[in-house]
């Protein structure tokens, strides 16, 4: 007797996982959902390493990168700024 091996969505991979972090009882959600508590655990860890890319993340990650991008942008322009200051300074002292 062989078993057939269920094929889960990714979607609902996703909100089983999320699911069980809400409630915080893995064992409840796995039997509530009718999968293996192994399966659950596995999905949790991949969850958590990113492996389920979905276009929310994806929205999610890109909103990421601008903003570190930003932040980026908005350290080197100080920078610039503070060296500007410093030799408009250093200027204005040397012509008095």
């Amino acid at each position: 007797m062989t078993r057939e091996k269920k094929q889960y969505s990714r979607e609902f991979k996703i909100k089983a996982v999320e699911l069980s972090n809400q409630q915080g009882n893995l064992l409840a959600v796995a039997e509530e959902l009718n999968v293996s508590k192994d399966n659950l655990k596995r999905w949790k860890r991949e969850y958590k390493e990113g492996r389920f890319s979905s276009t929310i993340l994806k929205s999610k990650s890109a909103e990421d990168e601008e903003i570190s991008r930003l932040k980026k942008e908005l350290y080197e322009i100080r920078l610039e700024r503070d060296i500007l200051k410093k030799a408009v300074s250093i200027f204005s002292k040397s012509d008095r």
